[in-house]
Protein backbone atom coordinates (compact mmCIF):
# COMPACT_ATOMS: atom_id res chain seq x y z
CA UNK A 1 0.00 0.00 0.00
CA UNK A 2 1.19 3.51 -0.87
CA UNK A 3 0.17 6.87 0.57
CA UNK A 4 -0.15 10.33 -0.97
CA UNK A 5 -0.12 13.26 1.45
CA UNK A 6 -0.99 16.83 0.51
CA UNK A 7 -0.36 19.48 3.16
CA UNK A 8 -0.30 23.27 3.47
CA UNK A 9 -1.88 23.86 0.04
CA UNK A 10 -2.63 27.53 -0.48
CA UNK A 11 -3.50 29.46 -3.63
CA UNK A 12 -4.55 33.05 -4.31
CA UNK A 13 -5.69 34.72 -7.53
CA UNK A 14 -5.65 38.52 -7.87
CA UNK A 15 -5.35 39.01 -4.15
CA UNK A 16 -8.19 36.62 -3.25
CA UNK A 17 -7.32 33.38 -1.49
CA UNK A 18 -9.34 30.61 -3.14
CA UNK A 19 -7.78 27.60 -1.37
CA UNK A 20 -6.84 27.90 2.29
CA UNK A 21 -4.35 25.57 3.93
CA UNK A 22 -5.89 22.41 2.46
CA UNK A 23 -4.65 18.94 3.29
CA UNK A 24 -5.57 15.49 2.04
CA UNK A 25 -4.31 11.98 2.63
CA UNK A 26 -5.17 9.11 0.31
CA UNK A 27 -3.92 5.55 0.02
CA UNK A 28 -4.00 3.08 -2.83
CA UNK A 29 -7.28 1.21 -2.64
CA UNK A 30 -9.31 4.42 -2.21
CA UNK A 31 -11.38 6.72 -4.38
CA UNK A 32 -11.66 10.23 -2.91
CA UNK A 33 -14.29 12.48 -4.47
CA UNK A 34 -14.15 16.26 -4.28
CA UNK A 35 -17.25 18.33 -5.00
CA UNK A 36 -17.52 22.08 -5.36
CA UNK A 37 -19.47 24.66 -7.28
CA UNK A 38 -17.98 26.23 -10.40
CA UNK A 39 -15.19 28.54 -9.33
CA UNK A 40 -14.73 26.88 -5.95
CA UNK A 41 -11.21 25.72 -6.81
CA UNK A 42 -11.70 21.96 -7.11
CA UNK A 43 -10.06 21.73 -10.55
CA UNK A 44 -7.36 24.13 -9.40
CA UNK A 45 -6.76 21.80 -6.44
CA UNK A 46 -5.86 18.95 -8.82
CA UNK A 47 -3.70 21.19 -11.02
CA UNK A 48 -1.78 22.43 -7.98
CA UNK A 49 -1.05 18.87 -6.88
CA UNK A 50 0.07 17.88 -10.38
CA UNK A 51 2.13 21.02 -10.87
CA UNK A 52 0.49 22.67 -13.88
CA UNK A 53 -0.36 25.69 -11.68
CA UNK A 54 2.12 27.18 -9.23
CA UNK A 55 0.81 27.21 -5.63
CA UNK A 56 1.49 29.80 -2.97
CA UNK A 57 2.56 26.83 -0.86
CA UNK A 58 2.21 23.05 -0.98
CA UNK A 59 3.83 19.93 0.42
CA UNK A 60 3.45 16.68 -1.54
CA UNK A 61 4.71 13.39 -0.13
CA UNK A 62 4.44 9.85 -1.46
CA UNK A 63 5.16 7.14 1.10
CA UNK A 64 6.75 9.81 3.28
CA UNK A 65 9.12 11.03 0.54
CA UNK A 66 8.89 14.75 -0.19
CA UNK A 67 8.34 15.49 -3.87
CA UNK A 68 10.19 18.69 -4.71
CA UNK A 69 8.33 21.69 -6.09
CA UNK A 70 7.27 21.36 -9.74
CA UNK A 71 8.69 17.83 -9.89
CA UNK A 72 5.47 15.80 -9.63
CA UNK A 73 5.20 15.31 -13.41
CA UNK A 74 8.81 14.14 -13.72
CA UNK A 75 8.44 11.93 -10.65
CA UNK A 76 5.85 9.95 -12.64
CA UNK A 77 3.94 8.50 -9.68
CA UNK A 78 0.89 10.71 -10.16
CA UNK A 79 -1.20 10.75 -13.35
CA UNK A 80 -3.62 13.51 -14.34
CA UNK A 81 -6.74 13.57 -16.51
CA UNK A 82 -7.61 17.18 -17.46
CA UNK A 83 -11.12 18.34 -18.29
CA UNK A 84 -10.20 18.95 -21.91
CA UNK A 85 -9.60 16.14 -24.37
CA UNK A 86 -5.89 15.72 -25.10
CA UNK A 87 -5.54 12.89 -27.63
CA UNK A 88 -4.65 13.81 -31.27
CA UNK A 89 -7.88 13.78 -33.30
CA UNK A 90 -6.21 12.59 -36.51
CA UNK A 91 -4.90 9.29 -35.11
CA UNK A 92 -6.76 5.99 -34.81
CA UNK A 93 -7.51 4.46 -31.43
CA UNK A 94 -5.24 1.51 -32.25
CA UNK A 95 -2.36 3.86 -33.09
CA UNK A 96 -2.79 5.71 -29.79
CA UNK A 97 -2.73 2.46 -27.82
CA UNK A 98 0.51 1.38 -29.51
CA UNK A 99 2.03 4.81 -28.81
CA UNK A 100 1.20 4.56 -25.12
CA UNK A 101 2.33 0.98 -24.53
CA UNK A 102 5.34 -0.86 -25.93
CA UNK A 103 4.70 -3.92 -23.77
CA UNK A 104 2.52 -6.50 -25.56
CA UNK A 105 0.73 -7.52 -22.37
CA UNK A 106 -0.25 -3.91 -21.64
CA UNK A 107 -1.39 -3.48 -25.24
CA UNK A 108 -3.60 -6.56 -24.97
CA UNK A 109 -5.04 -5.36 -21.68
CA UNK A 110 -6.26 -2.19 -23.37
CA UNK A 111 -7.31 -3.77 -26.68
CA UNK A 112 -9.41 -6.36 -24.83
CA UNK A 113 -11.02 -3.86 -22.45
CA UNK A 114 -14.82 -3.54 -22.86
CA UNK A 115 -15.91 -1.63 -25.99
CA UNK A 116 -12.39 -0.94 -27.26
CA UNK A 117 -12.75 -3.50 -30.05
CA UNK A 118 -15.67 -1.56 -31.51
CA UNK A 119 -13.72 1.71 -31.72
CA UNK A 120 -10.11 0.63 -32.31
CA UNK A 121 -10.15 1.39 -36.06
CA UNK A 122 -11.79 4.80 -35.70
CA UNK A 123 -10.02 8.13 -35.46
CA UNK A 124 -10.07 9.98 -32.15
CA UNK A 125 -11.90 12.89 -33.74
CA UNK A 126 -14.77 10.60 -34.76
CA UNK A 127 -15.43 9.22 -31.28
CA UNK A 128 -18.33 10.30 -29.10
CA UNK A 129 -17.54 12.21 -25.90
CA UNK A 130 -18.10 9.06 -23.87
CA UNK A 131 -15.92 6.89 -26.10
CA UNK A 132 -13.11 9.42 -26.02
CA UNK A 133 -13.28 9.95 -22.26
CA UNK A 134 -13.36 6.22 -21.62
CA UNK A 135 -10.31 5.71 -23.84
CA UNK A 136 -8.40 8.46 -22.03
CA UNK A 137 -9.16 6.90 -18.65
CA UNK A 138 -8.27 3.38 -19.84
CA UNK A 139 -4.93 4.66 -21.15
CA UNK A 140 -4.03 6.56 -17.98
CA UNK A 141 -5.28 3.78 -15.75
CA UNK A 142 -2.96 1.25 -17.34
CA UNK A 143 0.15 3.39 -16.92
CA UNK A 144 2.35 2.84 -13.88
CA UNK A 145 1.23 5.77 -11.73
CA UNK A 146 0.37 4.93 -8.13
CA UNK A 147 -2.16 7.77 -7.96
CA UNK A 148 -4.58 9.31 -10.45
CA UNK A 149 -6.17 12.78 -10.47
CA UNK A 150 -9.33 12.79 -12.61
CA UNK A 151 -10.97 16.12 -13.41
CA UNK A 152 -14.65 15.55 -14.25
CA UNK A 153 -14.40 12.05 -15.78
CA UNK A 154 -18.21 11.79 -16.16
CA UNK A 155 -18.85 15.25 -17.62
CA UNK A 156 -20.81 15.16 -20.92
CA UNK A 157 -20.43 11.36 -21.05
CA UNK A 158 -23.40 9.25 -22.18
CA UNK A 159 -24.87 6.92 -19.51
CA UNK A 160 -23.52 3.70 -21.04
CA UNK A 161 -19.94 4.90 -20.72
CA UNK A 162 -20.50 6.40 -17.29
CA UNK A 163 -21.30 2.89 -16.04
CA UNK A 164 -18.30 1.37 -17.84
CA UNK A 165 -15.99 4.05 -16.41
CA UNK A 166 -17.35 3.47 -12.89
CA UNK A 167 -16.74 -0.28 -13.21
CA UNK A 168 -13.19 0.34 -14.43
CA UNK A 169 -12.38 2.77 -11.61
CA UNK A 170 -13.73 0.35 -9.01
CA UNK A 171 -11.38 -2.30 -10.37
CA UNK A 172 -8.49 0.12 -10.79
CA UNK A 173 -8.52 1.27 -7.18
CA UNK A 174 -7.20 -2.15 -6.11
CA UNK A 175 -3.80 -0.95 -7.36
CA UNK A 176 -4.08 2.85 -7.29
CA UNK A 177 -5.33 5.76 -5.23
CA UNK A 178 -7.78 8.00 -7.10
CA UNK A 179 -8.89 11.59 -6.51
CA UNK A 180 -11.69 12.80 -8.76
CA UNK A 181 -13.87 15.86 -9.13
CA UNK A 182 -17.26 15.91 -10.83
CA UNK A 183 -20.69 17.57 -10.84
CA UNK A 184 -22.41 14.23 -11.49
CA UNK A 185 -22.67 13.70 -7.77
CA UNK A 186 -24.78 10.52 -7.79
CA UNK A 187 -22.33 8.64 -10.01
CA UNK A 188 -19.33 9.94 -8.10
CA UNK A 189 -20.83 9.09 -4.71
CA UNK A 190 -21.57 5.52 -5.83
CA UNK A 191 -17.86 4.74 -6.17
CA UNK A 192 -16.48 7.03 -3.45
CA UNK A 193 -14.71 5.83 -0.34
CA UNK A 194 -14.31 9.38 0.99
CA UNK A 195 -16.12 12.55 -0.05
CA UNK A 196 -15.21 16.20 0.46
CA UNK A 197 -16.67 19.55 -0.52
CA UNK A 198 -14.58 22.63 -1.25
CA UNK A 199 -16.47 25.74 -0.16
CA UNK A 200 -15.08 29.20 0.60
CA UNK A 201 -11.58 27.81 0.16
CA UNK A 202 -11.80 25.12 2.81
CA UNK A 203 -12.36 21.35 2.66
CA UNK A 204 -15.48 19.93 4.33
CA UNK A 205 -16.01 16.22 5.05
CA UNK A 206 -19.17 14.83 3.47
CA UNK A 207 -20.85 11.67 4.74
CA UNK A 208 -24.12 11.64 2.81
CA UNK A 209 -26.21 13.57 0.30
CA UNK A 210 -27.89 15.60 3.06
CA UNK A 211 -24.49 17.08 3.93
CA UNK A 212 -24.28 18.46 0.38
CA UNK A 213 -27.70 20.06 0.87
CA UNK A 214 -26.73 21.40 4.29
CA UNK A 215 -23.64 23.13 2.88
CA UNK A 216 -25.48 24.59 -0.12
CA UNK A 217 -24.01 22.44 -2.89
CA UNK A 218 -27.40 20.83 -3.63
CA UNK A 219 -30.85 22.35 -3.19
CA UNK A 220 -32.74 19.07 -2.67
Amino acid sequence: MSFLEIKNLNKSFRGKQILKDLSLEISTGEINVIFGRNGSGKSTFLKLIYGTIIPDSIEVRIDGELIKDNNVILDNRIGYLPQNNFLPKNLKVSEIILMYFSDANKQDKVFYAPRINSIQNRKIGHLSMGERRYLEIILLGNLNHKFLLLDEPFSMVEPLFVEIIKDFLNTLKDAKGIILTDHYYQDAMEIADKIFLIKDGIKIKINEKNDLIKHGYLTT
